[in-house]
């Protein structure tokens, strides 16, 4: 009951946070991209303070040292939509590339347009890659990182699914660097759960791979293996141990 009254109150919470900063982001859209990268991070400092505040969810990352000065590209497992809000906070400033259908929810999508986020449609095969390439060269150029989940859609922690090379052509193509991200926020905030558990989400940065010389399926097998790696020896369970069977 208690768990359920936290979730209550966080979504409660969240979406005032959401509605007037989702909305300054989108009027901003008027000014330079400078005013609304200042914006921007008012929105997931408040959202992990109401994470840390009231789920009682905190982080500790390993490997913060790997995170380039420079703009990258950081390919991340997705397991639940906390990671939408952290890894902005890491990797700062940055933008997604996301399934465009999220333009469509009020204030947020509206911020998420505004903030030069890469909408797609997941359908379009060959034609979404050459978007992300094309648009993602764009945000890279203007010192912006671009996160992208390789795997497509959540998935849970003991799940895996094959990469899409999207993400590494656009690296190969830029000459930018891909940084690997591992995690397991999906042991506390579960796709399409609406009960978030307390506990300490780790996340694993890996050191960057120099995607020059290497083709846009080299650069995703390093990354899928790092990580697949990486997942095996993180915690499984609230409780910060990994299961027998995990």
């Amino acid at each position: 009951m208690i768990a359920l009254a936290r979730s209550l109150l966080f979504l409660l919470l969240s979406t005032l946070v959401t509605i007037p900063i989702g909305g300054a982001v989108a009027c901003s859209g008027v000014l330079p991209p400078r005013f609304r990268f200042r914006i921007v991070p008012l929105w997931y400092k408040s959202m992990l303070a109401l994470c840390r505040g009231v789920l009682g969810l905190d982080y500790r990352v390993i490997g913060r040292e790997n995170i380039p000065s420079t703009p990258c590209v950081v390919l991340s497992k997705h397991q639940s939509a906390w990671e939408t809000i952290a890894l902005q906070a890491l990797f700062a400033p940055a933008v997604f590339v996301m399934k465009k259908s999220l333009l469509l929810i009020p204030f947020l999508g509206w911020g998420l347009a505004a903030a030069r986020m890469i909408p797609i449609d997941r359908n379009a095969g060959k034609d979404a890659i050459r978007q992300v390439a094309r648009e993602g060269k764009e945000r890279l150029s203007a010192g912006l990182s671009v996160i992208i989940y390789p795997e497509g859609t959540r998935t849970a922690p003991d799940e895996k699914r094959p990469f899409k090379r999207g993400g590494a052509f656009l690296a190969a193509r830029a000459g930018a660097p891909v940084v690997p991200v591992a995690h397991n926020a999906g042991v506390f905030w579960a796709k399409n759960a609406f009960v978030k558990k307390p506990g300490v989400i780790t996340v694993s940065i890996g050191a960057p791979i120099d995607t020059k010389g290497k083709t846009p399926e080299e650069i995703t097998t390093l990354a899928e293996t790092w990580i697949a790696e990486e997942m095996r020896r993180l915690p499984s369970q609230p409780d910060g141990t990994r299961a027998a069977s995990a």
